[in-house]
C-alpha cells in the first residue's frame, strides 16, 4: 500500500554517542565565540530587509543539515523551489554532514576555527550548547526585526526554543512520542481498539489480556518499547516534573539532572516488573528493535515517535492504531515535549546580507506551503499552524488519520516549565547515562531502580560541572 515515506532520518536522534562529553573542554571565550564587528556580519542582531535589496549579484547560503534518504529528497525539492524563485538573487547550497551528533560535532570545530555556514540545522538536545556558543543571530531577533508572525508556530514548538522571554531558533522538522498498538491484536483479546490504554495502570492490565503463550513459549506480549532516554523525559514532563534542575536549565545552567527522582524511578520499576512478569519483550534500548518487534507481531503495543509512523504502517501487515504516549499515573496533568531539529542562523563571520538571505529560506521553509509538503513528505509535524490547511497535508490526513493523534497531542500541552523540556550542555551523555543505569535497572540479577537512577543521575554531575566551567571562563 501507499504510504507515509519513511522518516529515517528520525533515527539519528536516537544514535547512541557522547558527543557532548567528548567536547565538554571546549572553553567558549571571546575568541573562539566572537566574529567581526557589526559592520561584517560580527553581532547577533539581525538585519534589514534592505541590505538584501541593495545588494548586487547572488548571494550564496551555505546550509548543513541531517537529512537523508527520503526526508533529504524533500528537503533538497523545497530548496530547488526556492532557489528558482530567487534565481539571481540568492541560491542556498545543501550539505549533508551526517546524523545529528555529527553535524553538532562538525559546528563545533567550525566555531572553534572561526567558519561556520551561514545556516545550520541543530538537533533539540543541542538547543543549550548553540545558547551558549553566541554564534546564531536569536531567532526573536528576526521575528522582531520583519515583525514577523510567529504566532503562526505551533505554541508547543514555540515553548520549548524561547529562552529567556526569546524564541532562540526555528522550529523545522519536530516530533512528538505516540503509544502504538495492533488493532488486530486488541480486537482478538476482546479489547476496544478506538480506546487505547491512557496510563502504566491501563498498559499492564491490557498487556495481561494481550499476552499470548504457547505452554511457556509467548507467543506475543503486550508491549515491546525501548528503554530510550527521551520517554523518560517525556513520563517526567507529563507528570509536571522537571528533567534537571535550574528551571529545566532555563534559569541558569543547570547542575544537575532529576532521573532518579519520582514519576523516573516509578516508571523504571514499572517496566521492571512487565519484564519479570513476562508482559513486556525485552528489546534493548534502540527504538528500531522496538519497531521490528512490534511489526512482526511480536508485541501488540509500542512506544515511538511520530516520524516513526510511515515506517511502521509500511512494514506492519496489522491495522495500526495510535495514541497518546501514556501517562504514568493516572491524574498526572498531561502535555509532551517535542523532538527533532531547529534552524539557527550564524552571525559572527558572516555578511548581513548572509544572514538576510539566510532568513529569506528560513521564512520560506516555515510558510504552509512549504510545511504542508514537508510533512506530507515526511511525517514530520507541520510546524506552520495554516500548513494542515493546505492541499498536501489535507490528502496525508485522509489517507492516515493515524497522524492527527500527534498534533491533537501537541496541541492539548500546556506551556510550562515541565513541557519545555530540560536545556543541559551535556544532554546526549545525559540522555546515554539514563538509559544505562534504566537498563541495569530491569536486566541485572538484584538491581534496585532507585540505586542504579542515582548512580547515572551522580554520573553526570562531573560532565555537567566540566561543561559549565567551560561556559564560565
Amino acid at each position: 500500500m501507499t504510504t507515509n515515506p519513511i522518516d529515517r532520518a528520525s533515527r539519528n536522534r536516537r544514535r547512541r554517542t557522547a558527543l557532548l562529553a567528548g567536547a565538554v573542554g571546549l572553553t567558549l571565550t571571546a575568541s573562539a565565540c566572537g566574529g567581526g564587528g557589526a559592520g561584517d556580519g560580527g553581532d547577533l542582531t539581525a538585519p534589514g530587509a534592505d541590505v538584501l535589496k541593495d545588494h548586487d549579484g547572488v548571494v550564496e547560503v551555505e546550509f548543513w543539515h541531517s537529512m537523508e534518504t527520503t526526508n533529504g529528497k524533500v528537503l533538497e525539492a523545497l530548496i530547488d523551489e526556492f532557489n528558482k524563485e530567487n534565481e539571481g538573487k540568492i541560491k542556498v547550497n545543501p550539505s549533508f554532514q551526517g546524523i545529528y551528533d555529527d553535524t553538532l560535532a562538525k559546528y563545533r570545530g567550525a566555531v572553534q576555527k572561526g567558519d561556520t555556514p551561514e545556516l545550520v540545522q541543530i538537533y533539540d538536545i543541542g538547543t543549550r550548547f548553540m545558547i551558549d556558543a553566541k554564534q546564531a543571530i536569536p531567532a526573536q531577533s528576526f521575528v522582531d526585526k520583519d515583525k514577523y508572525d510567529d504566532s503562526k508556530l505551533e505554541e508547543g514548538l514555540r515553548n520549548y526554543y524561547t529562552v529567556d522571554g526569546e524564541l532562540q531558533a526555528f522550529p523545522f522538522n519536530s516530533s512528538t512520542p505516540l503509544l502504538y498498538i495492533n488493532k488486530d491484536a486488541f480486537k482478538k483479546a476482546g479489547l476496544d481498539p478506538e480506546k487505547p490504554p491512557k496510563t502504566l495502570e491501563e498498559v499492564r492490565e491490557y498487556s495481561e489480556k494481550l499476552t499470548e503463550k504457547d505452554g511457556s513459549k509467548v507467543e506475543q506480549y503486550g508491549l515491546g518499547a525501548a528503554m530510550y532516554g527521551w520517554f523518560i523525559e517525556q513520563f517526567k514532563a507529563r507528570a509536571g516534573e522537571s528533567y534537571c534542575n535550574k528551571g529545566n536549565g532555563r534559569e541558569g545552567l543547570a547542575t544537575e539532572v532529576t532521573y532518579d527522582e519520582g514519576t523516573a524511578v516509578e516508571v523504571v520499576d514499572w517496566w521492571k516488573g512487565m519484564l519479570d512478569d513476562g508482559y513486556a519483550v525485552n528489546v534493548g534500548r534502540k527504538t528500531e528493535d522496538s519497531q521490528a518487534a512490534f511489526n512482526s507481531g511480536r508485541a501488540a503495543m509500542t512506544l515511538d515517535s511520530t516520524s516513526a509512523l510511515g515506517a511502521i504502517l509500511d512494514q506492519a501487515d496489522f491495522e495500526v492504531g495510535t495514541g497518546y504516549f501514556p501517562l504514568a499515573n493516572d491524574g498526572d496533568p498531561g502535555g509532551s515535549i517535542i523532538g527533532g531539529a531547529s534552524l539557527w542562523i550564524n552571525g559572527p563571520g558572516h555578511e548581513q546580507v548572509e544572514q538576510r538571505a539566510s532568513w529569506e529560506f528560513v521564512k520560506f521553509l516555515l510558510s504552509p506551503e512549504a510545511q504542508s509538503k514537508w510533512h506530507a513528505g515526511t511525517g514530520y509535524l507541520s510546524v506552520n499552524t495554516d500548513g494542515y490547511e493546505q492541499p498536501e497535508a489535507k490528502e496525508q490526513t485522509e489517507k492516515f488519520p493515524q497522524s492527527t493523534t500527534a498534533l491533537d497531542q501537541l496541541r492539548e500541552t500546556k506551556p510550562n516549565e515541565a513541557t519545555a523540556g530540560c536545556l543541559l550542555g551535556v544532554m546526549s551523555e545525559g540522555r546515554m547515562a539514563n538509559e544505562e543505569g534504566w537498563e541495569r535497572a530491569v536486566t541485572a540479577d538484584g538491581a534496585d531502580p532507585q540505586e542504579e537512577l542515582t548512580k547515572s543521575a551522580k554520573k553526570m554531575q562531573g560532565s555537567i560541572a566540566k561543561y559549565n566551567e567551560s561556559i564560565d571562563n
